[in-house]
């Protein structure tokens, strides 16, 4: 039977030890505030602006919420150009999803980079490439920071990532390559993908199908880290993940939900904290 990963856990260690770097910088007259711009009215959005606020709340962070319902893009870009401008600000980020006919790459590059805690710049995602100082995209470094925690050895393993978007698979696979992993990107123009994916001593499946990994995927005693948050019809969540098919095959498996997502919005606040101390 699999162990499942207990991203809850790791949260909590994270969480505490900003809330000391948040009362240290508290002492020199600093809040760690982010500024949020929500493009459009959508309850998974909305659900996850109210998370950020609730955990921010634990430490003493600052979150500023501006719901631009309807704006255009010009409008967007406007208001993200100001809340980087604004020097009370430490990182800024820009959910999704967009208004129709706008493109993420385009408002997004109106972020500050040295603000972008969540790595929605295109330069942000350059840098990563680079092997330059930049924040990255939250989820995607949640992937790795789990696998430190449970101690797996990246270097030379075999690491199939199952999904290629710039918010996840993309900068999940650099991020693994910077540890000196083996990597592999699929994506729905790969032939065999079981076959691919079994071959993965890791397993990431960030693609937004659920439950489209199952026991066939998995090599024997795999690390699967399930980055997918599908809803269902009932109000919940499921992984791209079939957590019952991969019980039989997989030796760990982060479930969904109390995975791969405490520990993003737990990691968006330390690139908010960590971008405080930084400008001081």
């Amino acid at each position: 039977m699999m162990r499942l990963i207990d991203g809850r856990k790791h949260a909590t260690a994270i969480m505490a030890d900003l809330g000391a770097m948040v009362e240290s910088l508290s002492a020199n007259g600093v809040t760690p505030t982010l500024a949020v711009l929500v493009p459009t009215d959508d309850g998974a959005t909305d659900w996850y602006v109210r998370n950020i606020e609730r955990n921010a709340a634990k430490i003493g962070v600052a979150v500023r919420v501006d719901r631009a319902y309807g704006a255009s893009a010009a409008e967007l870009m406007a208001r993200l150009d100001a809340m980087s401008e604004d020097d009370t600000v430490h990182g800024v980020m820009c959910l999704t999803p967009l208004p129709e006919g706008v493109a993420l790459a385009d408002v997004a590059a109106h972020i500050d980079p040295t603000k972008d805690v969540d790595g929605a710049n295109p330069t942000s995602l350059g840098r990563l490439a680079s092997g330059l100082p930049a924040y990255a995209p939250a989820t995607a470094a949640a992937v790795i920071e789990i696998l430190s925690r449970e101690g797996v050895a990246l270097e030379g393993a075999a690491v199939t990532v199952v999904g290629r978007s710039t918010i996840v698979g993309k900068p999940a696979a650099l991020l693994l390559l910077a540890q000196h992993a083996t990597v592999t990107v699929c994506h729905s123009r790969t032939k065999d993908l079981a076959a691919v994916c079994r071959s993965a001593d890791v397993l990431v499946a960030a693609v937004g199908q659920p439950r489209l990994i199952t026991a066939e995927h998995i090599k024997p005693g795999a690390i699967v880290i399930d980055v997918g948050t599908n809803p269902t019809d009932d109000g919940g969540l499921v992984g791209d993940v079939d957590a019952t098919s991969a019980d039989a095959v997989a030796g760990a498996l982060t479930p969904v939900p109390g995975g791969v997502g405490p520990v993003t919005t737990a990691l968006l606040l330390r690139h908010v904290v960590t971008s405080a101390s930084l400008m001081g």
